[in-house]
Parts: structure tokens; sequence; C-alpha cells
């Protein structure tokens, strides 16, 4: 218990870090004299360190354990948020939201390194949506009440007490993490697996997986894409929403977000396996793009019901991750679920720079017509990766529905 609640701190912190500039964005770009664009590639940059960051997280993981991984991680972030709180122009904020987002790496994949080599592979998902439901708290927090605190404070204040909270919970992992033992691979004593990039490519070599890596891709993208940089300027470009107002509209996505987290672990236990309850996730979501995409101008409580749908049936990262993991050897658990993560930021960063560009491109259109082109777009690529993730297999071919011990080999699958 004690190292779940403190892995899951550093996930809120986490969460909150990826959020945070969905709100600070007007202030931040006034101070320093940044354009959307500008504040559209800082936001890019924190996901695509965070991705780039999956890498080393995913070799340390294995070979030294998620203790000193996270902690000495996190310390990057805590420089990176001080580093923020004292920026004055682009190039710094740039710097500081890359460490930010690689100093992030690891917070909740050290979570799901113990789960995975401490409990079975089924009650990986219901640990892991209760961690990510929890920790959808720093999300929250990134909302309202933080549009609330920059406008008493101050920007600069909250980003220098989030660097300190930061390098202190890396203190309490250091103090209260006990790592696993560490594994040898099958064939290599003494080793715990193959090389960095061997390991990886073992995982990404997995043909099960190769049909839930576009859904991966995905998924999370358009959900935190809408959450982290978009959805402050919908409410207010399109619905005339004034700060507290997209804080409120905000916070209800996020709200929803938090509370579907947590519900997929109980969801999946009732539905019997991680790949019924992500599909039918996954076309809920894309579906309520749609909808929000054609109709979401016409009402503002339309489009705040619409995006807390989505934030709900859209935070299927934890569902995806466990089917996904029923395929990773032990040996291989920190370098698979990293790859995953990946995939996962990968994605998003790819999202936020292409509706990014979407959005210069198009400067011409009214933002109702902007905005529902962006969802509608969003809402299109989700149901396309869902119908190729409809083919993937739902578990290794010797597994039972409800795994009890580790999955067979990789790479034999019986069809969905």
């Amino acid at each position: 218990m004690t190292a779940f609640l403190v892995l899951l701190l550093a996930y809120t912190i986490s969460q909150f870090d990826r959020g945070f500039l969905a709100i600070v964005a007007p202030d931040l770009g006034r101070d320093l004299g940044l354009s959307a664009a500008d504040l559209a590639i800082l936001s890019a940059s924190w996901f695509g360190a965070f991705a780039a960051g999956q890498v080393p997280t995913g070799l340390c993981l294995d070979r030294f354990g998620p203790r000193g991984t996270v902690a000495v991680f996190l310390v990057l972030a805590a420089l990176g948020g001080a580093v923020l709180a004292l920026a004055h122009a682009f190039g710094m904020a740039l710097a500081a939201m890359v460490l930010i987002g690689f100093g992030c790496a690891p917070a909740l994949m050290g979570g799901l390194y113990l789960f995975g080599r401490l409990y079975p592979p089924g009650r990986f998902a219901m640990l892991s949506s209760m961690m990510i439901g929890l920790g959808t708290a720093g999300d929250i927090l990134g909302s309202a009440p933080l549009a609330l605190a920059v406008r008493a404070f101050g920007w600069r204040p909250i980003l220098a007490a989030l660097a300190v909270l930061t390098a202190a919970t890396a203190a309490l992992i250091v103090a209260l993490i006990r790592d696993p033992p560490r594994l040898n691979a099958p064939g290599t004593p003494g080793q715990a697996g193959p090389s960095l990039l061997g390991g990886f490519a073992a995982v990404a070599a997995m043909r099960p997986l190769w049909f839930i890596f576009p859904v991966v891709f995905v998924s999370y993208a358009v959900v935190i894409a809408t959450r982290s940089l978009w959805v402050g300027g919908y409410f207010a470009e399109v619905h005339g929403f004034d700060t507290l107002a997209r804080g409120n509209g905000t916070l209800a996505m996020s709200v929803a977000m938090a509370l579907g987290g947590i519900g997929y672990g109980p969801l999946e236990r009732w539905v019997g396996e991680p790949k019924r309850t992500a599909l039918a996730g996954c076309l809920v979501t894309g579906l309520a793009f749609v909808a929000l995409g054609l109709l979401g101008a016409r009402s503002p409580a339309g489009a705040v019901a619409l995006l807390a749908l989505i934030g709900a049936a859209g935070l299927s990262y934890a569902i995806l991750m466990a089917h996904g993991r029923l395929f990773f050897p032990a040996h291989l658990l920190g370098r698979g679920v990293a790859l995953m993560n990946i995939v996962f930021m990968g994605g998003a960063c790819a999202v936020q720079a292409l509706s990014a560009a979407f959005v210069l491109r198009a400067g011409g259109l009214d933002p109702a017509a902007l905005y529902g082109r962006l969802f509608l777009a969003f809402g299109l690529a989700l149901l396309a990766a869902t119908a190729l993730y409809a083919r993937a297999p739902r578990a290794p071919v010797s597994a039972p529905p409800r795994p009890a011990c580790a999955p067979a080999a990789p790479g034999r699958a019986d069809p969905a």
C-alpha cells in the first residue's frame, strides 16, 4: 500500500504536468510574448520528451527497478518546473517543458512494473485502472482549481511550488520504495534480458501487438490533445466562456476522466477480458467525437456533456495496457509497458503537432467550423483504429480467459 500511494503521488504530479498548460497558456503566452503556435509546440514538446523518455525508462526498470528509476527522473522534472517558473523567453520555456516531460516518463511505468511483477495478469487491469483513475486527480487540480490559484497568485509561484513538491516526491520514493528481485532472462544467467534495442525489438516483433498499436497510438492522443490543448480555446472561441467558466468546463471533463479511469477496472472484471472492454470504450469515444464535431457548436451544455463522455469513455489507457501486457514475458515486462507507452505518448505528440498545423492552416474558418472539423477528424481517426483493433487476438493461445499466472510465450495467439 505504501508503494502504491507514493507512486500514485508521482503519477498525480505527472498528470498535472501534462495538462496545466491549457489553463496557464493565456498568462504564460502574454508574459513571454508567445503565439498560439508557440504554445502548441510547448505542449507537444512535453509529450515528445515523455515518449522519448520511455526508452531509458524501460531499460532502467528491467535492469534496476522502479525505486532509483522514478526518483532520478523526477529530479529532472523538478528542475524543469523551476526553469519554467523563471522563464522569460520561448527557448527557456521549451527546455523546461522537455525536462518536465522527460522527467515524468517513469511516473506511471514504475507502478505498472510493480503490478506486473507482484500480481498475476488478471489483476493488472484493476490495479492499473485504480492508479490511473486516482492519479487523474492531478488533471482535476489542473483545471478549475489551477485557474483560481493562477488568478490569486500568478503562474510563476504555482510552478515553483510544483517543482518543490516534485523533488520531495523523489525523496519519498527513495526512502519508501523497495525494488522487487531482478529477473534473469531465459538462457542468460546473471542478466536482466536482452540488450536495450534487442528487448524493444523483441516486443515490437510480437504479432498480436500489431493490431493493438494503431488504437494505442490514436485513442489516448485525441482525448489528451482535446483536454490539454484545445478545450480551453474551444470553450472561449465557440461558446464565449470566460476564464472561470473554461475552468469549470475543463473540470467536468477531468472529473469524468477520473471516474472513467477508476470505473474501467471493475468493468473489465465484469466483462471478463480487456479486449472487449477497450473495444467498447474506443467505439463510444469515437462516436462522441463525431457528435461533438457535428453538433457541439449548437449548445454549450451539450458540448460540455459530450466532452465529459469523451473523458469518461476515452480513458481506456489502462485496459489497452492490460491487453498488451498479456503478451509480455516477465523479463521483458519493463520494456513491454514502456514500448506501449511510447506508442501512447508518441501518438499524443503527433496528434498535437498535426492538430496545431491544421488550426494554423485553417485560419480562415470561423471557430465553430474549425473546431468542428478538428473534432470530427479525431473521431474518424479513432473509429478507423478501433476497426483494426477488432482484429486483435484476445490473449496468448495457452492463456485462459482470466489468466492467473504468467502468459505463454508471446507471438502465438488465437483468433479474436
